[in-house]
């Protein structure tokens, strides 16, 4: 077990009509952005942003209601609307191409902005991305149930209502292959996390609005689906898969390794839901293999 860095700082930043908390782990190299999954905040990449820290600058994102970041003003948590925070951030802290990473949620969200905003990407690394798949498992059938109206907030509440560190239990044993690879210290960062997002009223309207945003998608064909625009990304792409991933199935890698015109596929064993964070080494040392192949830029 490896021991704990602090969570990398940050700073509210301005993307016009909204805010986003944004963490920085200053390094050498290019700039890159993370974005995290449902339910999860920047710092979900803390170990990884130092494991990589001297081959790219990096930035973590809180996407809009989530983490430190406010409640967008127009109550919009579709996927639309976290990919154009995403796209107002990398232009407004890069301008250029970023390296740009997401897990889960933020997997689908950095697939629509390299697949439509190619100019902004230089690499993708997506880790267990939320794209479009119908088949039933454990974990996405718990998230497709918080988007049912009245189901979905009645799941919540009686969630809400259990001890933190229930929550935290239940969570990691969703998300990890062996939940017991988290530190002492993380454990008691999440149970304090969750504490002090009780407190915000628009904690649960972040995870539900999400969650439905996920599922629209997830029922979209044609031009405007995700898996067209997993199609359009140029950018050389890693996709990361858990061999032991309870909400994305690892069988997906199949079918992301035909569709991305670019990439390069691992599925890793005795991982789950969230490797950046269960195996932060391994998945640097992927990326890190993706970096050395990359041509060398002219400009």
């Amino acid at each position: 077990m490896r021991t704990p860095i602090p969570h990398w700082p940050g700073d509210l930043v301005s993307l016009g009509d909204t805010q986003v908390y944004v963490r920085e782990a200053p390094g050498d190299g290019e700039p890159a952005l993370y974005v995290h999954g449902l339910a999860g905040a920047a710092t979900n990449w803390t170990d990884l942003m130092g494991d990589l820290s001297d081959v790219v600058d990096g930035a973590a994102i809180d996407l809009p209601g989530f983490g430190y970041s406010p409640p967008p003003p127009d109550g919009d948590y579709t996927l639309r609307a976290h990919a154009r925070a995403v796209v107002r951030l990398i232009e407004a802290r890069a301008g250029g191409p970023v390296h740009l990473f997401g897990n889960s949620l933020g997997g689908a969200v950095a697939t629509r902005v390299a697949g439509r905003r190619p100019d902004l990407v230089r690499t993708l690394t997506l880790v267990s991305p939320a794209l479009p798949d119908l088949r039933p498992r454990s974990g996405s059938s718990r998230i497709l149930a918080a988007t049912v109206p009245g189901l979905g907030p009645w799941a919540m509440r009686r969630l809400a209502a259990l001890p933190p560190e229930r929550r935290v239990q239940a969570s990691l044993d969703m998300t990890f292959a062996d939940p017991t690879r988290v530190a002492p210290e993380r454990l008691m960062e999440l149970v304090a996390e969750i504490r002090r997002r009780d407190a915000l009223d628009h904690a649960m309207d972040a995870v539900v609005g999400s969650a439905r945003g996920v599922i629209t998608e997830f029922l979209l064909r044609g031009p405007g689906s995700l898996w067209r625009d997993a199609a359009r990304v140029a950018a050389p792409t890693l996709l990361l898969y858990g061999r032991d991933d309870r909400i994305v199935d690892p069988r997906m890698a199949a079918r992301a390794g035909r569709v991305f015109r670019n990439a390069r596929v691992v599925t890793l064993p005795d991982v789950g839901h969230v490797a950046q964070m269960e195996k932060p080494e391994i998945v640097a040392r992927e990326f890190r293999t993706l970096l050395a192949d990359l041509p060398a830029r002219t400009s």
